[in-house]
């Protein structure tokens, strides 16, 4: 049976089976003598390896013979075996001698100890100063502000193709999933608004007849109270309540779905999870949060209306009386106008959040967090966007 080994550089045939690498050690007078033999290649540098290791560990010596005359075949792999044990002596100040390599041999070992020796200027830069620093956060938050934009466009774009497709099939809008939202959004945060908007009328109430008070002009606290609440106090305390009950309900809601792979398993059953989960959701809050905003805003008016009886004198029938002449339709609807607006932002938002939930618990925590601070960060922007739109239009 006629067989063909490998053929090295030289031309030699070999077998690497047969020609395993080897190393002899020997020493006299203070030399440390190694005489390398065999194939030392990628696929047998391994079987050697934990005799370099021991070799470089010994000491004692003040100089290193090499013998490479009796390799067969080297490459990379060899060359840098050969370089760390070179390169372990010469860091203990042990002279080292290569005797009998060849051509190849040496091109590889010169090759294999200049890239090692470039390993320090390699190495991880210096962190950058702190200007850039936090540059590199700012141009960070710009990239996760434009991401979140387009999250949210995709979200509402997919809300309203995802209705339509429900009724493009046949199947209604499911009143009762939209319903059930408004219970729980809604009627469910009732209890919470009434309380907190009360507390903020009276306080604002207290305030403000405590300031008029030194010019005379208490009755003027009526007017502070109901242009204040009316247009921007009411809706905004409720987005915001909202944006922390509601808003983090949701996140919380589509991430823990999101986490136990049914947003996955929608898919493949060939519903839209932003039309089944996102849709009702989204139209229950813009009904629920302009619902909560007039309840609000006739509970900051009662609290109002305690305070300045209890702290000015300011019986309610008087207040009732001023408030007509203080307010018009406009100031009413000023707030109004913005809780839709208000509701779709805090929903979006929430959803978003909840879409980019990982699989742990340590972000769904993380994305809550995130959904609300986004969202009454948002809401406060928007409500400062429409105060500049109406002064601008006199409205």
């Amino acid at each position: 049976m006629l067989t063909i080994g490998k053929r090295d550089a030289s031309g030699r045939t070999a077998s690497e089976a047969d020609h395993q690498p080897r190393v002899a050690v020997g020493e006299e007078s203070g030399v440390l003598g190694c005489a390398f033999s065999g194939i030392w290649t990628t696929r047998t540098v391994a079987l050697i390896d934990a005799d370099m290791r021991k070799i470089e560990k010994r000491s004692g010596f003040k100089t290193l013979a090499l013998d490479l005359s009796k390799i067969e075949k080297i490459d990379t792999a060899g060359a840098w075996l050969i370089d760390r044990l070179v390169s372990a002596f010469e860091k203990k100040n042990v002279e080292v001698q290569l005797q009998g390599q060849s051509e190849i041999a040496a091109i590889l070992l010169d090759a294999v100890g200049e890239a090692v020796r470039r390993e320090p200027e390699s190495r991880p830069a210096r962190p950058p100063n702190i200007v850039i620093r936090a540059l590199e956060a700012v141009g960070r938050r710009v990239y996760e502000m434009r991401d979140d934009f387009l999250a949210s466009m995709n979200i509402l774009g997919a809300t309203i193709r995802g209705a339509q497709m429900k009724l493009g099939r046949g199947h209604a809008v499911n009143p009762a999933a939209i319903f059930n939202q408004i219970d729980r959004m809604g009627v469910g945060a009732i209890p919470v608004v009434v309380l907190m908007s009360a507390i903020v009328g009276a306080i604002v109430a207290q305030q403000g007849a405590y300031q008029l008070s030194y010019f005379g002009a208490d009755i003027f606290v009526v007017d502070l109270v109901g242009v204040l609440i009316l247009r921007e106090l009411g809706v905004l305390m409720t987005a915001i309540m909202i944006a922390g009950r509601s808003g983090s309900a949701i996140t919380a809601e589509i991430g823990s779905m999101k986490m136990r792979e049914e947003v996955d398993a929608l898919k493949v059953i060939g519903l839209n999870p932003i039309g089944v989960l996102v849709f009702p959701r989204l139209v229950a809050l813009v009904i629920a949060l302009p619902c909560l905003t007039i309840i609000a805003n006739f509970a900051a008016l009662g609290g109002g209306i305690l305070a300045a009886w209890l702290y000015s004198d300011i019986p309610p029938a008087a207040f009732i009386d001023r408030l007509r002449v203080a307010i018009d339709l406009s100031t009413i609807f000023a707030g109004l106008i913005k809780a839709p607006f208000m509701a779709m932002i805090i929903g979006t938002i929430a959803s978003v959040e909840g879409m980019k939930v990982g699989g742990s618990a340590e972000s769904l925590g993380q994305h809550v967090t995130a959904s609300v601070v986004k969202s009454i960060f948002v809401v406060i922007i928007l409500d400062g966007l429409f105060a500049m739109f109406y002064a601008a239009i006199a409205f």
